[in-house]
């Protein structure tokens, strides 16, 4: 269990500032303090227990970090905020290891919710690649099995495909004669649709189900800024926003900062694919004084390239090895792709890409060096996951100075299955975070959550070790790819700060510096590596004010 931590001299009105004291608090690699004063939100002061507290004012709150350590508040560079709460009310999937055991689940669930029967079923978090036996894809006769009446859309973990029951495609209207959507494949076979839907025919089918209503989603929002809060979050950098749904998602998130609801930091990363789209909100939403601040923020267009190694549908630029005659899909034609990338650059607006294969990345590359005059990357364009990759598109990344938003939790599943996919030696040089540092990379750290938990310290974990959850391999995965804890805790916190621009105000704990901060259970640069994925936070602050103590 965790502990209390307030010192309540001078507790309630009045207070004038905040000291933490007794603590290990990370400066910056190899230089720790003891305690800091915080005052009106920012770092004031740092240093001692004894020159902190002599500079202490009447009616300052103490915090006693029990000698624990302090870090940064950690800051998920990519994820979908709204995804993690509504991902809590949908049938979860996640480590299910057959066909069967999910009909059973999906009739299960239907029992327990019969608003099913009026919406129908969302599903997600399978993954075929931990099957027993059989490692096959769902598809319509597997769901058929659990209700022929209402739609069903189980979207698979890592949520670039789906299987859908007969009623879904029913009421899609799709046909095996049906024209293929633009970025997208849905399966056919023997002349009919088989139920298997890719990239953006998956958000074709998924719209089968009866959305979720405005309240709803802000309570969604909600669940997943309490999830963030709980294991250490302050700041989240978050694809919630597309051309269908960016006017509520904006409204929503508005909403609760006034309300004083959001509590954490929120950066928009905002999906657009038609022009006019990206120019309407340009011309308006991105101009709203409300994103001035340091809470909720404007920020790049993110595009999609590609899709996942787990469904075969990142971009590559030869044949899968476990799937002859297929390279994947390629989500958005180069040439919208330059013409979004353009009107992004015109507008000083930063550009970010999902990118997982080495064709999608490579490609993202050629559209980003078109925008970039001198070949300075002075907007910050990003590729996001950046996972399949060879030592010459390491360093043509580094050479360019493309950030990376990775994920090194990926790992957990993916370890597994990249050398049958792409072959060993790509597999050697893939999820290459820590030759990516070296070259010279800035490389920030998220979970794509909910694709993976948004725990930090399970992907700190990841990255340090090259390990599964399991433990496993005990060497460690292509382990000339790891980073040291400090480098971890850096790319979670510095890099993800500067790749929103705010290096000089967050991602550090240095006097000016916003006083987000986390004290965890442990000391997390002296515990046995394996250790670092059970690190909890017991007090997260965001701005001076604690948003989340564990009991």
């Amino acid at each position: 269990m965790g502990r209390h931590f307030f010192a309540r001299s001078g507790w309630g009105d009045g207070i004038v500032d905040t000291i933490i004291k007794n603590g290990k608090i990370y400066i910056e690699r190899g230089r720790f303090a003891e305690a800091l004063r915080i005052s009106d939100g920012v770092v004031a002061s740092m240093g001692t227990d004894d020159e902190i507290l002599a500079s202490a004012q009447q009616g300052c709150r103490v915090i006693d970090a029990g000698g624990r350590t302090v870090l940064p508040g950690m800051n998920d560079s990519h994820m979908h905020l709204s995804y993690v709460g509504e991902w809590l009310s949908t049938l979860d999937l996640a480590g299910i290891r057959s066909p069967d055991e999910i009909v059973k689940k999906g009739r299960e669930y239907l029992a327990a919710h019969p608003e099913a029967h009026e919406r129908g079923i969302m599903g997600v978090g399978w993954n075929q690649d931990l099957f027993d036996g059989e490692k096959r894809v769902l598809n319509r006769r597997d769901l058929d099995r659990i209700s022929r009446d209402i739609p069903i859309v189980l979207r698979r973990v890592c949520g670039h495909s789906s299987a859908a029951n007969s009623k879904a495609i029913e009421i899609s209207g799709l046909t095996a004669d049906s024209p293929q959507p633009e970025g997208g494949v849905f399966d056919i076979e023997d002349g009919e649709i088989t139920g298997v839907f890719k990239e953006n025919a998956s958000r074709l089918i998924e719209q089968t189900i009866k959305p979720h209503t405005h309240a709803e989603r802000k309570n969604f929002l909600r669940a997943g800024i309490a999830r963030c809060k709980s294991v250490g979050l302050t700041s989240v950098q978050s694809n919630d926003a597309s051309e269908k749904t960016s006017g509520e998602t904006f409204a929503m998130l508005k909403e609760l900062f006034a309300d004083e609801e959001l509590q954490i930091r929120y950066r928009h990363q905002i999906t657009f694919l038609e022009e006019s789209d990206l120019l309407e909100y340009l011309k308006t939403e991105r101009l709203d004084p409300v994103y001035l601040g340091n809470m909720l923020t404007a920020g790049p267009l993110k595009l999609f390239k590609d899709g996942s190694l787990g469904a075969r549908t990142a971009l590559r630029r030869e044949d899968y090895r476990d799937d002859p005659g297929n390279r994947g899909v390629d989500c958005l034609p180069a040439e919208q792709m330059d013409r979004l990338c353009r009107i992004a650059s015109d507008n000083g607006m930063q550009v970010m890409t999902h990118a997982i294969g080495d064709g999608a990345i490579s490609q993202t590359l050629d559209a980003y060096a078109k925008i970039m005059p001198g070949g300075r990357n002075a907007l910050r364009h990003a590729v996001n996951h950046c996972q399949i990759t060879d030592m010459p598109l390491l360093r043509r990344i580094a050479d360019m100075g493309v950030l990376v938003m990775a994920q090194p939790i990926f790992i957990n599943t993916d370890l597994h299955v990249i050398a049958a996919r792409a072959g060993q030696e790509m597999a050697s040089t893939s999820y290459a975070f820590g030759t990516l540092e070296r070259l010279g990379a800035h490389v920030s750290y998220g979970t794509d959550s909910p694709i993976e938990d948004c725990d930090p310290f399970k992907c700190i974990y990841a990255a340090v070790t090259r390990k599964d959850l399991n433990g496993t391999p005990p060497g460690g995965y292509a382990p000339d790819g790891r980073v040291d804890v400090a480098s971890a805790v850096d790319a979670y916190t510095y890099e993800s700060a500067y790749a929103e621009f705010k290096e000089d105000v967050k991602g550090r704990l240095k006097p000016g510096y916003l006083a987000d901060l986390i004290i965890i259970d442990r000391d997390i640069f002296s515990i046995p590596p394996d250790e670092i994925k059970d690190v909890k936070a017991d007090l997260t602050m965001a701005g001076g004010e604690v948003i989340y103590e564990r009991g």
